[in-house]
């Protein structure tokens, strides 16, 4: 005799709808990643509704300050390679294997990053629209002296950029497709 089964409960409900909404989420992703350059146009827009309102409510500067920080580190993390060469240099100094090559007749290794594009667009575009959602609540509207983050924010920039500059100067990579000899097939 069958027996009906047993109700649902109240967690394993909301685990399947929690399971459903991440399914759905991921097939939008699978289905936005060939389109670069549409990807980061949104981004782009998403930013300067971000930027809009925080310049039409003169507030929240400090949500700003850290989304352009953790903007900042996410940039970092995709201009350096996944491999760092100058610690492979100190391994090859002590014997050990190098990633990338030193000399022209070394192997050929390409340039892998440490943040991929996709997880750097991902990863941006989710804290451009956290830090919009935080400009919508009084808690996080904390009183700062703005032009001081500004500044900061700018000297951090420089400083971080000009040794990321030398690092890829010194170790003879460039983390960019522009400009690199393209091959073609006979």
């Amino acid at each position: 005799m069958d027996s009906p089964p047993p109700p649902e409960s109240g967690f394993s409900a909301i685990t399947s709808q929690t399971n459903k909404a991440a399914r759905l989420y991921q097939t939008y992703l699978d289905k936005v990643t060939p389109y670069t350059t549409q990807r980061w146009i949104g981004t782009g827009v998403l930013l300067l509704v971000f930027m809009s309102r925080i310049i039409y409510v003169q507030g929240w500067y400090i949500v700003a300050y850290s989304l352009g920080i953790y903007l900042l580190n996410l940039f970092l993390a995709f201009l350096t390679p996944k491999f760092d060469p100058s610690l492979e240099q100190e391994e090859l100094e002590e014997g050990g294997p190098s990633g990338l090559p030193t000399k022209n007749d070394e192997e050929f290794r390409p340039f892998i990053r440490r943040l991929p594009e996709f997880k750097f667009w991902h990863s941006a575009t989710r804290a451009v629209a956290i830090g919009f959602f935080c400009t919508w609540f009084e808690v996080f509207d904390i009183p700062v002296f703005w032009p001081v983050l500004v500044v900061y924010w700018f000297l951090l920039f420089i400083l971080t950029m000009r040794r990321q500059i030398q690092h890829m100067i010194k170790y003879r990579y460039v983390p960019f497709t522009i400009g690199k000899t393209r091959y073609s097939k006979p």
